[in-house]
């Protein structure tokens, strides 16, 4: 056996100390997922209630009219996000409109614990988004895309991104927008959805968020981005997200009309 100098020693010891120090344990491999991914279910993970809806509602009708099991999870109930109320108040009135807006688009609500404005990454929460996520063993998933102004879209994508490598990259990950440019940044997309024929039926979800001031936001932002996408696709209307590249399907389109 070869001798190994002290100095090989540091060096080796230092490499993975550092590794390490960045929360990433050097020897440890993702697990081995023995579950398969549900061929018909699909996730879209939310900082807020109104994320989904606003941002992946056309998407969303679109795999519920073709039999997806569509799932909307909310990472809070929004509870900073009624001016005048207290985070109590704020909560029952935005969980109902999440409530109603999920039946408008098919979809199966699903809310975490953490709270609005002030979410949290660590061993814990890294957990309880694993475990919806092992729980539900989606097909394809959509989630924040990272780079983005609110601290709650970033920390969303960053739970759902550490699921994913833990279930050993076993579903389809894409990312999506909010307000672009206000609040997603530097997002090129790689794959697009003609939403043209469920745009009203995303629309009256999306209304349902009436504490949100939503006909502005959409009037200013989402109709915009709609158009624009839709443009940029060669249709009328579109949603566009970013494909995690080593995803395992082609793309998003082949997935929405698999048999």
């Amino acid at each position: 056996m070869k001798d190994i100098s002290r100095r090989d020693m540091l060096k080796m010891a230092g490499t993975a100390t550092g590794i390490s120090a960045l929360g990433v344990n050097p020897f440890s491999k993702p697990e081995n997922n023995s579950k398969k991914a549900s061929q018909k279910t699909m996730m879209v993970m939310g900082g807020h209630p109104g994320d989904p809806e606003v941002c992946v509602g056309g998407t969303m009708a679109l795999f519920a009219q073709n039999g997806f099991d569509v799932i909307t999870a909310y990472l809070n109930r929004g509870e900073a996000g009624v001016q005048g109320k207290t985070h109590e108040e704020a909560a029952k009135v935005r969980t109902a409109e999440a409530l109603a807006a999920c039946k408008i688009l098919h979809s199966r609500p699903v809310f975490l614990t953490q709270m609005d404005g002030s979410s949290e990454i660590n061993e814990a929460r890294y957990n309880e988004v694993y475990d919806l996520l092992k729980k539900e063993s989606p097909r394809l998933v959509f989630a924040h895309w990272p780079i983005d102004s609110h601290r709650d879209h970033r920390n969303s994508s960053i739970l759902v991104y550490d699921a994913w490598i833990r279930m050993g990259k076993s579903f389809d990950l894409f990312f999506y927008e909010v307000e672009l440019g206000k609040e997603t940044q530097n997002f090129t997309p790689t794959d697009y959805i003609n939403i043209s024929t469920v745009r009203e039926q995303k629309h009256a979800a999306s209304n349902c968020h009436v504490s949100q001031g939503i006909e502005e936001v959409f009037k200013n932002s989402h109709d915009l981005m709609e158009r624009l996408r839709g443009m940029e696709a060669n249709y009328p209307y579109a949603e566009a997200f970013v494909k995690h590249l080593q995803s395992p399907s082609n793309g998003l389109t082949d997935i929405l009309h698999e048999a």
